[in-house]
Parts: C-alpha cells; sequence; structure tokens
C-alpha cells in the first residue's frame, strides 16, 4: 500500500511540480519582453534566404492576377489608426462596462476594470482585394485581411482584497471574409443588408499572461488554444454560414443608424441582433408575398353631386406603399345605389402595415371629378384564404378631427380575400432518357399567381437617328412601358412591372422591346426600335426565377437585362 500511494503521489506530483516551476520561472526568471514596432525593411535590402522565407506572405494581389491592389485603402487606414485606435477602445470600454458590473458582487468579486487598453500603432492592411461581377442588385467583395498588431489589453479583477491581472498583447490575425451589400437601393448608403461569411478558417495568434506568466507559451496549451478558436469561428461564421447585419429599416427605407444614438452600446445591442443564416442567400425585404382579391359589390346612399339630382359614381383602389397607378371601376351613370360586383388583384408585400385605399368620385366630362368619400382597411385585420365581406361608411378624409366626417356619405359594400404565395418546397426529379441525357423536373402547381418583371439595364443599343431608349413589355395583351432615358447607349431603367393572371403561362412568352422616340413631336422618324427578345416563360415557372442578359434581335451588339419571377397562390 505505501509503494502504491508513493506512485500515485508521485505521479500526480511531478505534472504539478513541474508545471509550479514552469510559471515560478515565466514569472520571475524569463526575459521581458516591451511592446514596440517591427521593424520595416524594403524587399530589395534583403537576401535570397531571406526572401524565400518571405514568399509565402507576399500579397495576393502579386501572386493571383483577380486580387486587386489597394495601397490608397491601407493608406487611408494607417493615417486614420491614431484616432481610430482611440474611438474602438472608447467603445469597448462602454459596451463591456455593463457586463463586467453583471458581475461585481459575485464569487467574491469587488471590481472589473481595464488597466491598459489600446490596439497598438500597426492597423490591418488590406492584402488584395477581389469583386466579383453580378447580375444581381448586389456588391460581392472578397478582401484579405491580416493585422499584426501590438495590441495591450489589461484587465483587473480584484477578488477578496486580492488583484489578479490578465493580459492580452501581440494579437495577429488574418481572415478572408466575403462581403456582400445587398440589395443595392437608391437610398443611402444605397444596400439594405451586409452580409458576412468566412471562405476560410481564420489564423489567429496572441499572446496571453496570467498574474505576469505567459500562458500561451506552454506549447499544448497554445496549440489547443489556436484550434479551438479557429473552429469556434469557423463554426459560426464560416460559409455556408451568413451574418446578416440590417442596414436599412425595410419599413420604412430609412438608414437604421439614424434611429441609433451615439451610446456605444446600443450600437453594440444593435450589432448583436445580427441574425444568422445558413444555406438561404441574404436578400431584400419587401418582396411580394401574396395577393390581394378585391370585389368592389355596390354602394347605397350616395350623396347628389350633379344638379340633375344624380351621380356619376365608380370606385379607384390602391395600396399603401406602391406607386403602381390605382385600379377604377366602371362609371355607372345616373346612380345613387350602384352595384358593380367587379374583381380586382392587387399585389401584398407587408400585410402588417399596408392597407387598401378605396376612393369613391363622381364622373365629371369636362371638369375635375368630385371626390364622394373614402375608406381604408388594413390588411391585418384578414385571415389568409378567408373572404371577409366589410360595409364602410365613407368618410371624407381619415383625418379623426375633421367635423367633415359627421355628415352621411353613403355606405361601399366590399369584399376582401388574401392569398399567400405558395412556399417552393417541391423537390425537383430528376429524369433521364437512358442516353446520358439527364433533365429536371419539378410538379407546377395549378392555380394563378404574379409574374413579375425587372428591366433592368440594356447595353450597346443605338438607333439611326436618335437614341432615346425606353422599354416596352408586352403579354396577354397588357403593354407596360419604362421611363425614357435622353441620349444614352447603355440605359439603366431597374423598373418592375406585375402581371396578376389565373393559371401558371407555361407555354407562354413575353415580348421586351427597346425603342427610342425622339422627343420633338414631328410627323416623321418619332419612333424607332432598337431590337427586341421573346423570352420563354418555361424555364421561369419551373425554376420559379431567372435572371438574364439577352442579345436583342435586329441589334448589332444590344443586349437586355432582365429578372423574372414567378410566385403561386
Amino acid at each position: 500500500m505505501g509503494l502504491a500511494g508513493g506512485v500515485i503521489g508521485f505521479g500526480v506530483g511531478l505534472p504539478i511540480g513541474l508545471a509550479a516551476a514552469y510559471l515560478v520561472y515565466i514569472r520571475f526568471f524569463a526575459p521581458r519582453r516591451r511592446l514596440q514596432d517591427p521593424v520595416v525593411r524594403p524587399l530589395r535590402e534583403l537576401d535570397s534566404e531571406t526572401l524565400q522565407t518571405v514568399v509565402p506572405d507576399i500579397p495576393l494581389w502579386v501572386k493571383c492576377p483577380d486580387y486587386e491592389r489597394v495601397d490608397w485603402m491601407n493608406k487611408f487606414i494607417f493615417d486614420m489608426w491614431p484616432f481610430l485606435d482611440k474611438a474602438i477602445c472608447k467603445i469597448i470600454r462602454s459596451a463591456t462596462r455593463p457586463i463586467f458590473d453583471q458581475y461585481i458582487g459575485k464569487y467574491g468579486i469587488e471590481s472589473i476594470d481595464f488597466g491598459d487598453l489600446t490596439l497598438g500603432t500597426l492597423p490591418p492592411t488590406l492584402q488584395g482585394i477581389k469583386v466579383y461581377e453580378m447580375q444581381e442588385k448586389e456588391l460581392v467583395i472578397e478582401p484579405v485581411i491580416r493585422w499584426a498588431s501590438i495590441a495591450n489589453v489589461t484587465v483587473n479583477v480584484k477578488v477578496h482584497s486580492f488583484k489578479l491581472s490578465t493580459q492580452l498583447l501581440d494579437l495577429h490575425i488574418m481572415l478572408a471574409p466575403r462581403v456582400t451589400l445587398k440589395p443595392l437601393v437608391p437610398s443611402f448608403p444605397c444596400f439594405a443588408n451586409l452580409c458576412v461569411s468566412l471562405m476560410e478558417k481564420p489564423r489567429v495568434d496572441f499572446g496571453f499572461k496570467l498574474l505576469g506568466g505567459d500562458v500561451m507559451a506552454i506549447p499544448i496549451l497554445y496549440q489547443f488554444v489556436q484550434e479551438q478558436i479557429s473552429k469556434q469561428v469557423a463554426i459560426l461564421y464560416h460559409w455556408p454560414k451568413v451574418i446578416q447585419i440590417p442596414i436599412l429599416d425595410g419599413a420604412r427605407g430609412t438608414f437604421i443608424g439614424e434611429t441609433v444614438n451615439s451610446d456605444p452600446w446600443v450600437w453594440h445591442k444593435w450589432i448583436a441582433h445580427a441574425t444568422f443564416i445558413q444555406g438561404k442567400e441574404c436578400g431584400a425585404t419587401k418582396k411580394p408575398i401574396g395577393i390581394l382579391r378585391v370585389k368592389v359589390i355596390r354602394a347605397m346612399d350616395l350623396p347628389k353631386m350633379d344638379l340633375l339630382g344624380k351621380s356619376d359614381p365608380y370606385v379607384k383602389l390602391r395600396l399603401s406603399g406602391e406607386r403602381l397607378p390605382s385600379k377604377k371601376t366602371s362609371v355607372k351613370m345616373s346612380n345613387l345605389n350602384p352595384e358593380w360586383n367587379e374583381h380586382f388583384r392587387l399585389v401584398v408585400k407587408d400585410p402588417e402595415t399596408q392597407v387598401l385605399e378605396l376612393q369613391m368620385f363622381d364622373w365629371e366630362k369636362v371638369k375635375m371629378h368630385d371626390k364622394m368619400g373614402m375608406q381604408v382597411i388594413p390588411l391585418r385585420s384578414l385571415a389568409p384564404y378567408e373572404s371577409k365581406l366589410f360595409t364602410l361608411d365613407l368618410l371624407r378624409s381619415m383625418n379623426p378631427n375633421d367635423q367633415h366626417n359627421k355628415k352621411n356619405r353613403g355606405k361601399l359594400v366590399v369584399e376582401l380575400t388574401f392569398d399567400p404565395f405558395r412556399e417552393d418546397n417541391s423537390t425537383p426529379a430528376v429524369i433521364s432518357d437512358g442516353e446520358g441525357n439527364v433533365s429536371i423536373k419539378r410538379d407546377i402547381p395549378a392555380g394563378g399567381g404574379v409574374l413579375l418583371v425587372s428591366v433592368e439595364n440594356a447595353e450597346d443599343v443605338e438607333g439611326k437617328r436618335h437614341t432615346n431608349p425606353y422599354a416596352v413589355v408586352l403579354f396577354r395583351g397588357e403593354k407596360r412601358e419604362t421611363k425614357v432615358i435622353r441620349k444614352a447607349r447603355d440605359p439603366r431603367w431597374s423598373e418592375e412591372f406585375q402581371f396578376v393572371v389565373d393559371e401558371a403561362p407555361v407555354d407562354e412568352k413575353i415580348h421586351i422591346q427597346v425603342r427610342s422616340r425622339r422627343r420633338r413631336l414631328l410627323p416623321f422618324h418619332n419612333k424607332e426600335s432598337l431590337g427586341h427578345v421573346n423570352i420563354n416563360l418555361m424555364d421561369v415557372v419551373n425554376n420559379g426565377r431567372i435572371n438574364e442578359k439577352y442579345h436583342l434581335i435586329n441589334s448589332r451588339n444590344g443586349k437586355i437585362h432582365v429578372e423574372i419571377k414567378w410566385n403561386t397562390v
């Protein structure tokens, strides 16, 4: 028993003694390192052996032709770094103060504060940057970031009147992130979301001192900590996982930074609310999510607007937040109790905030049409796929303090049904003909939907007499036109058109033509065709979306960029 106890005691005491001796050595006898800037030397002053050792660290813009040099950005960061260092450290102090306060009074902790806090004099550098050309409304860049800092972060913890000091220093980081700005919008800062993911595992190296001893000098612990940090960071941020940071408020189209005050802790909480996405694209908000079916049934007890004691009523309806023209019923001549029973379909983007605006007008042949009354219906009061009948009292305005609203202006009866779009959960079937030809077929759900046609831009269009291009979209007899861009061979429209249909356009085509219109209305050469294209909608229905550039027929080098989406209800 004595021999066994001695062996066990020796086996336990030996590693403890070695660890204690090592800590005593690095605490009292190891040479002290002073934080100082490294020596920077030009390549021409290095010998051949030294050059061979630095070849792996040559910037990517030297080795890879698709990476661009961004010395101007590095120069900008270098000049701004002394001020950025102080600002970032100030934010860190303010953001961590509430976190430190949560632990004061627990576990015998009396105080936690920073001793030294600096990120050093060397800023991060961009070793190169790659920019991808995309047909989407997005900007994708891949910078390579290296940061060999001489940071010094000291945290002092007072426990039962005993002061513990921890120090983080010599932080080295190498990252290869992919930054996606999407969607691009015409509101500052011109993109709605910032999406970040890592394309490779990051390399992180640092020194960590506890009670003055460099804990990271222990070989086994050093390798273990490095592997764990790289692993945990990769689990959170490695592609296809994406961290999405909202920049624009989708409901109001305003910069979120305007709604956050200057308190750094508020900014910290804002960043903390960033969402993590796996296997999904980082996209925009306020996309069409359903169709509102409106049936204008009848009106009752309308006021007399004409001299003969009659009215010629009709109804205009639209959804709030849309720039599309209002839809109108037919005019019922000389009728104070008209019946329409007319159906309309409107595309819904946000049922929580949008309202249906209904306005009653008295038709006039010569003068401006007289407004008879109005009313609104919030879409959030509708349940999906359920029809709901509304009998509305017409008002002069939606101002609750308007005294004219007390006057009887008649009633309007409408029926509403909200049909959300289906989520595409179908699995495509792979079909082989036995000869090596493979095709993919997806089940096409029955029913109608919305065809969204976005005419983005055109390239290299030129007319014989004038080049003032605009695009014309023709589908099922309906015609839509973009705005005219004057004197432009590469016009950009970025306009979207909606076509609500009762069945999927499987065997149909959409015709898009680019024309040029002369400003002066002359009797000759007023309009000119710059090219056209016919797009088969089979691929749109099967895949749900296409985004392509098409060569224009009857054009020398002209192209047009079109995005088409199909949503089924």
